[in-house]
């Protein structure tokens, strides 16, 4: 049997930082028990039956809400809202219910909070879970979607928030 090459940690994780990604903001729970966590790892999975997948580490505060309500909110931010990715992620001191202060909520099919001003919001229930590593990843079966065109997404890049710049380049 063939020995795998190791890849040293901190290199992956500088090189994953080349990837530019939309920044979102994952809502899970109800009431008290309301939580989410920041991400770029959201992507989507099938346009036939609509599902999108997102990573989350098993660590997190927010993976036992997951596994208990079965259900999450994908929130694509805007670039006027650094300061909600920011407290997602934890960098305020903020935890649980107190991360959905500073901004306006509401709820779509499954009950799950949708940022009110996000680019887009994608309200799913969770169908699967692969668990690889430290992680989960998540499929949600998307239940509803609203979006918005008058905005431009928070980017995370090189790790820092990025903004588009210019027009678009090459159209297909």
């Amino acid at each position: 049997m063939t020995s795998r090459p190791v890849v040293d940690q901190s290199a992956f994780k500088l090189s994953m930082r080349h990837l530019a990604g939309a920044v979102s903001v994952i809502t899970v729970g109800e009431r008290d028990e309301r939580t989410g966590f920041t991400a770029t790892s959201v992507s989507s999975l099938s346009a036939e039956q609509p599902s999108v997948i997102v990573s989350l580490n098993r660590g997190s505060s927010s993976w036992p809400v997951v596994e208990r309500y079965r259900r999450f909110c994908v929130n694509v931010l805007t670039v006027d809202q650094q300061h909600i990715a920011q407290s997602f992620a934890g960098f305020d001191g903020r935890r649980g219910v107190e991360r959905y202060q500073d901004a306006q909520w509401y709820s779509l099919s499954t009950g799950t909070p949708a940022l009110k001003d996000a680019l887009t919001v994608i309200d799913c229930e969770l169908e699967t879970v692969l668990n690889h590593h430290s992680h989960a990843i998540l499929i949600g079966h998307v239940c509803a979607i609203k979006t918005r065109d008058d905005v431009e997404p928070l980017l995370y890049w090189r790790g820092g928030y990025r903004r588009l710049s210019g027009e678009a380049g090459i159209r297909p």
